[in-house]
């Protein structure tokens, strides 16, 4: 590790010290509330994110994947010309991974419904926005994750069939079973939007003043 690694983990709590304390004595503690933070940000922002994380994540554990992967067939093939063919299904089992993200984000964005400012705060709105972001944060990672396993795991099958044939067809089943992994990032963050509604329009507020003076964080 060295002293790069914890230069990276000393300077963020330099400064989240730093801000803590300006915070703390210049009185203005409340600047840092995250409750209000929530409660004022808008469902359609972590509903988005959501999306994006999910299918964003997906396409770079797929693309991590791949590039473990495709070397270690390139150059396997150099010396055994035969795994070239039969190697390429764990280029598949990576591309399915990108694949099971982009399904995930067309099902959550149908829930994104253009609903007018003044009516989108509301308890439903909220739940969905939160359960969009985090089961999209939820299934990008598993993915990302997924797409690694597998990636290494093609890899170590490719060098291995081009060393010894007998030994592919055992490798493969560690990488089927790598694969699974995304499946259930899947199914987890389809439990996780199983509640939740479309946006829809709420009782209407005056202002974002009147929105401001129901939260429970001010006083």
């Amino acid at each position: 590790m060295g002293y790069t690694y914890y230069y990276s983990l000393s300077l963020p709590a330099f400064v989240v010290i730093v801000v803590a304390l300006y915070l703390l004595f210049t009185n203005s503690g409340e600047v840092f509330d995250v409750g209000r933070f929530l409660e004022e940000t808008s469902p359609f922002v972590w509903g988005g994110l959501g999306v994006g994380l999910c299918i964003g994540l997906s396409v770079l554990g797929a693309a991590w994947g791949i590039f473990l992967t495709g070397p270690s067939i390139l150059g396997g093939g150099v010396r055994a010309p035969r795994i070239s063919t039969k190697n390429l299904i764990s280029i598949i089992f990576c591309e399915v991974v990108a694949i099971y993200g982009v399904i995930m984000g067309i099902v959550y964005s149908a829930k994104l419904q253009s609903v007018p400012e003044a009516q989108l705060y509301t308890r439903n709105n909220f739940y969905t926005g939160y359960a969009l972001f985090f089961g999209g944060l939820t299934v990008g990672l598993c993915n990302l994750f997924c797409g690694l396993c597998v990636g290494i795991a093609g890899s170590s099958a490719a060098l291995a069939d081009a060393a010894d044939p007998g030994l592919f067809v055992k490798v493969l089943v560690i990488e089927v079973f790598g694969s699974v992994l995304g499946l259930f990032g899947l199914i987890v963050g389809l439990l996780m939007i199983g509640n939740a509604n479309e946006f829809a329009a709420g009782t209407p507020t005056t202002s974002p003043l009147a929105r401001a003076l129901t939260s429970s964080y001010v006083h």
